[in-house]
């Protein structure tokens, strides 16, 4: 009986190691050394890359052969900065007195998988009821087809900032929030909403550091933290190994969270050069979402599509992000891939590459920015970011050189996630 048990074992072991999938590509972007390779070979064994090479190769008895000769292959795609339990519509500020938590759950779970099916296989969520962290969850024990999801949970703000959930709520709703809804004043606070966030199983923190467009608020860019809050937010969030990322449109809101040590800057509209210089200084990367400024800006112009006192702020900052990030790029900030999908509608986040190349960056330079850099930040290039041996199989592919026309980006064909194939086109 022993035998028996050990012979099925090795037999099954073996199946397993066999489950081999050569990818024949007909062009293959290197985003490591930033150039296209001709004719390539992709081996991936269950779900990781086992080797890379030269040329289209014969495809082993048992293995299963994905031929992508036409098209132009490179790694899964990072976005990091989307906010995957909801979507723009007119009825969106209705919407959260209506809508119960299974409600937005269900939902969520359509535009995790339109995500993926652009070609998106990891995002950082920057922000939702906490929703966003049970979605990565369930996407991770397979009962939702979706991105790898790097969550925030709920972001923190201050009372009446951006993110303040009962912002232009009436008297008897509004209440008080504190910590636990993601709401702070002082550095006690702060702290605690950090370990908050971390108790709820969060693996990045967000803040709200300037007035934000789609808030029920009045301004869209004034600085809404003190440095002291600000730095006790990122020591806290260091200490519990967690990325930090801040909303801000204004300049001042800019600075004291570069200068308190926040990694990453979204949005930065209203960004001077003196805070360019600020971010070198300190290693601060810039996320754009050049993408949701100018969907903003045009939604804008719907009569009812957004509550009154957020039209002037949409038509004011909107239009203004892809001019800034311009002259970040100019100026040598670092710039990581993000697109603020939500307030756009999800599985268009392509879009934000062809404006980042009207905007001056180089088609290669706009693909490793979602692929290399996001992979990087997070710490997790040991797995992911390029396609290497070793590396998860998170694969996409492309009709057309993105090279050489970037708007293919907006179409992706092919999209292999962990080794296993969910859109072939």
């Amino acid at each position: 009986m022993k035998n028996i048990l050990l012979a099925c074992l090795i037999f099954f072991s073996s199946s397993v190691l066999a489950q081999q999938t050569y990818i024949h590509c007909g062009k293959l972007i290197d985003v490591e050394d930033g150039k296209v390779l001709n004719d390539m070979t992709i081996v991936v064994e269950n779900n990781l890359i086992k080797s890379v090479k030269k040329g289209l190769k014969t495809t082993p008895e048992g293995a299963t052969l994905i031929d992508l000769s036409s098209k132009t292959v490179m790694p899964g795609l990072f976005d990091m900065h989307v906010h995957i339990e909801g979507q723009t519509s007119k009825t969106k500020y209705m919407d959260k007195f209506v809508k119960n938590d299974a409600d937005v759950a269900f939902e969520s779970t359509v535009y995790a998988k339109r995500t993926l099916m652009a070609g998106f296989t990891s995002v950082r969520d920057l922000g939702g009821s906490g929703v966003n962290t049970s979605l990565r969850d369930a996407i991770k024990k397979g009962y939702v087809v979706g991105p790898t999801i790097y969550s925030a949970g709920k972001s923190i703000a201050t009372t009446g900032g951006h993110a303040d959930p009962t912002n232009g709520y009436k008297d008897d709703l509004m209440g008080n929030p504190g910590p636990k809804e993601g709401v702070i004043n002082g550095e006690a606070e702060a702290r605690q909403a950090v370990r908050q966030r971390y108790k709820n199983g969060a693996d990045v923190i967000k803040i709200t550091a300037t007035g934000g467009v789609l808030s029920v608020a009045k301004s869209g860019q004034n600085p809404q933290f003190f440095e002291d809050e600000l730095r006790a937010i990122v020591e806290t969030a260091n200490d519990y190994g967690m990325l930090t990322a801040a909303h801000a449109h204004g300049d001042e809101g800019m600075q004291r969270a570069i200068r308190a040590g926040i990694k990453t800057i979204e949005h930065g509209t209203l960004m001077s050069e003196e805070t360019m210089e600020l971010m070198k200084q300190y290693d601060t990367y810039y996320v754009p979402t050049i993408t949701a400024g100018k969907t903003v800006a045009e939604l804008a112009e719907i009569p009812g599509y957004y509550p009154e006192l957020v039209v002037p702020k949409a038509k004011e900052i909107g239009p203004k992000i892809q001019n800034t990030f311009s002259k970040a790029y100019k100026k040598g900030v670092k710039i990581a891939f993000g697109t603020d999908a939500g307030v756009f509608y999800h599985g268009e986040n392509g879009r934000e590459f062809a404006y980042m190349v009207e905007a001056g960056m180089p088609a290669i330079e706009t693909i490793q920015s979602a692929t290399l850099v996001p992979a990087s930040l997070l710490k997790v290039d040991n797995l992911y970011g390029s396609i290497k041996a070793g590396k998860i199989a998170d694969i996409i592919a492309v009709d057309d050189n993105p090279l050489e026309d970037i708007k293919t980006m907006e179409s992706v064909s092919f999209v292999m996630k962990g080794g296993e194939v969910y859109k072939n086109e």
